[in-house]
Order: structure tokens, then C-alpha cells, then sequence
């Protein structure tokens, strides 16, 4: 009987094959925008994550940010994965500086979905279902730092971020944890996420990879990705000589 019970918690260690994620950063809207009017549309689409941004300056030094990302987990032989989305919206200042430089910040609020399915995890728990589901809120601040020509930008960036969970619900056991408890007792994270961003190509169509960290403050052990790497394709045009013409 003692076997079997060492057999059964070494199985638990391997039976969902990777542990459920609670959050993954979506990429970071880096538009570096230098006057008013200027917009700003990119589309990523990679393995697990599709995104769409979008930047306009409003004056010549307010600037609004929307974006949009879903992010769907391929699902593994045993049927485990896990999905979310993110709604998120930015209001900033930005500044056009010498030398081709330019500085801006936002302030951003957003607003989604996690869940996380592992039915594999019933052959252990046969009482439960697998799964959980949360709301998420999340808010902070995020300043950049590029240097931007016809063809090519550079930017650095950083986002400031609490993040928020809410209306947790289900019923997933993991490696003998009762995940509603866990994500419970991590609620509330602190996270700072720094980035730089790459863009080169046509005047208005370039392509754009970015590269960043995710680094929890209040957790560093937490169930999240730690670092992305996204690709994708921007688009820029003047929108008031668009209505111009």
C-alpha cells in the first residue's frame, strides 16, 4: 500500500505534463508617436497568440492606445491546455526630442479572461472536473524610449503593472494543490515587464519583433510565462490627411 501511494504522487508530478498558467503578457504597444494625427495598426499572430494594436496621437502631445490579444493553448495528447484574452486600453504623453528621438508614457488599464483544463489530472482527483477560470484586472504605467526614422525604430519600454484576479471559480487539483486556493492567495501581483522593440522595412509597412521579460515581485515562483518573444507586422499612416483626402 505504501508503494502504491509513493507510485501515485510521483505520477502526479507528471501527468499534466507542464503546470497550469495563470498569466502570459501579451506584446507591449510601442508606437513611438511623433505628431498629431500619426496612427499606428500592427497584427501578431504567432503559435498560441493572435493580437491586434492600435495608436493615434489625438494632439500634438496626448496619444490614445487600444489593443486586443487572445491567447489559446495548443491542446496536448491528453486533451490538457488552457486559453485567455485581454481587452486594454492606454491614454499617454508623448514627445518628440532631438536627434530622431522620441519619449512617451501611458497609463493602462485592461480587462480579460484565464482558464486552465487538465482533465488528466482526474484519473487522480476523480472527484473533480480539472478545471479553473478567472477574471483578471489589470493597471499600471508604461513609458518608452525610442530612436525613430523612415525605416527603421529601436524603443525600450517597460510596463509597471498590478495584476488583479477575481471571480475564480472550478475545481483543478494540481501535484496535490487545490489551485482555487492558490490563485486565492495570489489575488494581487506586482509585475514589471521591460521590453525592446524592433521595427524595419517600408515607410509605412514594417515588420516588428519585440522581446521581453515578465518579472513577478510579489512572486517569483507564480504560475505565468517569464519572458516572450512576439513577431508580427506594423502599419502607419497620417489619419488627418487621410480625411483630407
Amino acid at each position: 500500500m505504501k508503494n502504491l501511494k509513493i507510485i501515485g504522487i510521483i505520477c502526479c508530478f507528471f501527468i499534466a505534463g507542464c503546470s497550469p498558467l495563470y498569466y502570459i503578457p501579451n506584446t507591449q504597444n510601442v508606437p513611438l508617436i511623433t505628431k498629431q494625427g500619426e496612427t499606428n495598426l500592427t497584427v501578431l499572430n504567432n503559435s498560441d497568440l493572435f493580437e491586434l494594436q492600435g495608436a493615434c496621437g489625438l494632439t500634438d502631445n496626448i496619444a490614445i492606445q487600444l489593443n486586443g490579444g487572445l491567447y489559446i493553448s495548443p491542446e496536448e495528447y491528453n486533451e490538457n491546455g488552457g486559453s485567455g484574452n485581454i481587452v486594454e486600453l492606454g491614454v499617454g504623453y508623448y514627445k518628440p526630442l532631438k536627434n530622431k528621438l522620441v519619449f512617451e508614457t501611458y497609463g493602462l488599464i485592461g480587462m480579460g479572461n484565464v482558464e486552465n483544463h487538465l482533465p488528466s489530472t482526474k484519473e487522480f482527483y476523480p472527484l473533480t472536473n480539472g478545471d479553473i477560470s478567472a477574471k483578471i484586472l489589470r493597471y499600471g504605467i508604461q513609458p518608452n524610449f525610442g530612436y525613430k526614422t523612415k525605416h527603421f525604430s529601436a524603443a525600450l519600454s517597460s510596463r509597471f503593472l498590478v495584476l488583479n484576479y477575481n471571480d475564480i471559480k472550478g475545481d483543478l487539483i494540481f501535484k496535490g494543490v487545490d489551485q482555487i486556493d492558490y490563485l486565492n492567495a495570489n489575488k494581487t501581483n506586482f509585475i514589471i515587464e521591460p521590453a525592446i522593440t524592433l521595427k524595419g522595412g517600408l515607410e509605412r509597412l514594417k515588420f516588428q519583433v519585440q522581446y521581453g521579460l515578465s518579472l513577478n515581485l510579489s512572486n517569483k515562483n507564480f504560475q505565468q510565462r517569464e519572458d516572450y518573444i512576439t513577431f508580427g507586422l506594423n502599419y502607419r499612416f497620417n489619419f488627418k490627411q487621410k480625411l483630407i483626402k
